[in-house]
């Protein structure tokens, strides 16, 4: 290798230039020099050449590191040699040369399965307390019977004789060397002359698929549970897509959901709002105790701490919010109705121990 041009000189770059810099040089120079671009040019071939040998060795940490110590001639006794051809260059970077002229890969890519969506309808109490659901899932899966290669079984696709196995054609278009997909095995680099029966040659069926769902207390309608990899299959040994469950959660008789809390209405009589009472009032459990001050106005809000539905992923729990409703009686006996005027004449009066003992007498009208 006497006699070669410094390779940080070929490439334009400095000598502590980064892998990203050695890179963007080089494929600069190689789209500059790339032989279908300069044809009948044996200067430019030779500058593509040398760009090659030198980021062959500049993207190399190891050979990078021989090179900066003993030059061309180190390399040459650890057996480096250079390219021979533009052959060799193409396939030790496909990769670069796919991106500019679209070729390089051989066969299809890899191809992510697709994600499905499953909308689950929970009733209300269900989505608040958690619960275990079973799911059936029509899904596309790899077929038992060819292992989704898509050949009978105990045959095998052979390779495309159009493209060589590579599933494109290479067309020359002026200084351009563009890749189309190949028309015999419509990019796939294989053919199956002997499909599988079970699936047609297509490498997945149609199954239904049985899976069982925690679904955690406290989800909220439109929450989504996402499945890692139950989705549809991938393609060509690509990874599976997802399963996101969607849940709308049902309306519910008692209970209104505010956030994490728990809203229910409860009816009281005017006589207990006025005095005060104990009452028992729902919860998603048994019913708990609590307490009406004197006085309560209807649409008044008390409020349960730690009563309502818990915070996913959190032990927190949200409140038990009870909204009263002072009930008008519609009815009235002789006695009620006579108590009912002789309380509007003492409100005229506001006398304190008058209207006590009015509420007191009201109070066992009531219950008689």
């Amino acid at each position: 290798m006497a006699g070669r041009k410094d390779f940080y000189d070929v490439l334009g770059v400095a000598r502590d230039a980064s892998e990203d810099e050695v890179k963007k040089a080089y494929r600069r120079l190689a789209m500059k020099y790339h032989p279908d671009r300069n044809p009948d040019d044996p200067q430019a071939e030779v500058r593509f050449k040398e760009a090659a040998e030198a980021y062959e060795v500049l993207r190399d940490p190891q050979k990078r590191a021989h090179y900066d110590r003993f030059g061309h001639e180190g390399l040459n006794n650890s057996g480096f040699q250079g390219f021979r051809s533009n052959e060799d260059i193409f396939s030790t970077f496909s990769d670069i040369f796919g991106e500019f002229f679209g070729f390089g890969s051989r066969g299809p890519r890899p191809q992510a399965g697709a994600d499905l969506r499953y909308n689950l309808s929970l009733a209300f109490r269900d989505a608040a307390k958690g619960t275990e659901v079973e799911l059936q899932i029509p899904r596309n899966e790899v077929c038992g019977d060819c292992e989704g290669t898509g050949a009978a079984p105990g045959t095998r696709a052979e390779t495309c004789k159009h493209c060589g196995g590579q599933g494109q054609m290479i067309q020359n278009q002026g200084f351009f060397r563009l890749a189309v997909t190949c028309p015999v095995c419509q990019g796939q680099g294989e053919i199956i002359t002997s499909p599988c029966r079970a699936c047609h040659g297509r490498g997945i069926a149609r199954k239904t698929r049985e899976l069982k769902v925690r679904i955690p207390a406290g989800v909220d309608n439109g929450s989504r549970l996402r499945l890692r990899g139950e989705g549809e299959p991938g393609l060509h040994g690509g990874p599976p897509g997802d399963l996101y469950v969607v849940v709308h959660v049902e309306e519910d008789k008692v209970f209104r959901r505010q956030g994490q809390n728990l809203v229910v209405k409860k009816e009281i009589s005017f006589v207990d709002a006025a005095l005060g009472a104990r009452i028992e009032v729902p919860t998603l459990d048994e019913p708990v105790p609590m307490d009406v001050s004197k006085g309560t106005q209807s649409g008044h809000v008390f409020q349960i701490s730690g009563m309502g539905l818990p915070h996913l992923g959190s032990t927190q729990r949200g409140d038990l919010l009870v909204e009263v409703q002072v009930k008008t009686p519609t009815k009235l006996t002789g006695k009620q109705e006579e108590l009912l005027r002789e309380f509007a004449r003492l409100e005229e009066d506001r006398p304190m121990k008058k209207v006590k003992r009015f509420f007191n007498k009201a109070k066992d009208a009531v219950k008689g």
